[in-house]
């Protein structure tokens, strides 16, 4: 038997004892070091079940309750029959690419599978999750990282490989103006990326004053706080009257994304990266008067994925300043979940320490 953090329902997470999977064929065995609690994870918490399934998913046939915990580094405790890759070897740290996809669907034949009709994920939908004291999932879920990059930071490698897809799959270009649209994680990820690729100006906009902090700490040349100025007047004033190139959405707030379309530049272009809880009411016409582009990310593909390890491995990415509280797994509730909830002026990303449990 083990411990695994497990969602039954909104406001209704326990700290269950469940068999310990096994190893089988094509599958590794791992057992969590670290784990981020993301904002998916805090919407199951708080409005779920959302992506968690109520009946048993496609590809997994898991349902709730499941184990939480989809951001998460690990180590190797066993490697199945079948799994060919040398470089999964027990004791060897991983990262954790966490989506599912079945290789069936019309988007993976298209070769998207992280647009999979049934798409789900690692610590929300089955093979287990990273707050639980260990996880047997199919190899090609595991990607093994050096040990220069500590296990706290690999458990960010995930939302780092949101951003990097966001803005690869962006028409951004090295030396364009970003508008950034809220400080959280996500955002701050993105400010991350947009400094690597060499954006220009790098604008975010957010009211909370930690997170203003941390956003100018790793690269954004302006802040905007909505409630002392006006976003589209001052960002017209720092860009030339033009408009920023590329706005990257991360907040999710309809007024938000409305109130920002001025604020883009003629024939630029706003990403969505935004989970929605209910899907809002966009001003297409002012969309189409400046033929403004819509877009949406969605995850990452495995290139991303691949990228944002090799950035961290070369010394390029340190995303370890995000990181504002690490908790117990038995308190995880109370100092997690509650506390990104009722006191984000305070936090960041909060990490879930398996190795003490």
């Amino acid at each position: 038997m083990m411990k695994a953090l497990r969602f039954h329902g909104p406001h209704d997470l326990r700290l269950d004892e469940v068999e310990e999977p096994t190893c089988g064929y094509g599958q590794v065995k791992v057992r969590p070091l670290y784990v981020g609690i993301c904002g998916t994870d805090l919407h199951e918490y708080s409005a779920g079940p959302v992506l968690i399934p109520e009946k048993p998913h496609p590809i997994t046939g898991a349902k709730r309750p499941v184990t939480m915990g989809h951001e998460f580094s690990g180590e190797i405790e066993e490697v199945g029959p079948g799994v060919h890759d040398d470089k999964l070897k027990p004791g060897r740290r991983v990262a954790v690419r966490p989506t599912i996809y079945d290789d069936e669907c019309s988007s993976c034949k298209q070769g998207v599978r992280h647009c999979c009709e049934n798409i789900g994920f690692i610590g929300l939908s089955g093979y287990g999750g990273g707050m639980a004291q260990h996880i047997v999932a199919p190899s090609r879920h595991f990607y093994p990282i050096e040990d220069s990059i500590p296990p706290e930071t690999a458990a960010l490698i995930e939302p780092l490989a949101v951003a990097w897809h966001a803005v690869n799959i962006s028409p951004f270009k090295p030396g364009n103006t970003a508008l950034v649209i809220g400080g959280g994680p996500i955002g701050i990820c993105v400010v991350q990326v947009l400094k690597l690729k060499g954006a220009g100006e790098i604008i975010v906009v957010e009211p909370m004053d930690s997170r203003k902090k941390l956003a100018r700490e790793y690269g954004a040349t302006v802040i905007i706080d909505p409630g002392e100025a006006d976003v589209v007047s001052r960002t017209r004033e720092f860009t030339h009257e033009h408009g920023a190139d590329v706005v990257f959405d991360t907040a999710g707030v309809e007024a938000a994304l409305n109130g920002v379309i001025p604020a883009c530049r003629t024939h630029g272009a706003i990403v969505n990266i935004a989970l929605w809880e209910r899907g809002p009411m966009v001003k297409v016409n002012d969309l189409m008067y400046r033929e403004v582009q819509y877009m949406q990310a969605a995850l990452y593909d495995e290139m991303s994925f691949v990228e944002t390890v090799r950035a961290l491995s070369d010394g390029l990415l340190d995303p370890s300043g995000m990181i504002t509280a690490t908790v117990k797994l038995e308190d995880v509730v109370e100092k997690g979940f509650k506390a990104l909830l009722e006191e984000r002026d305070r936090h960041c990303k909060i990490l879930v320490d398996m190795q003490a449990v």
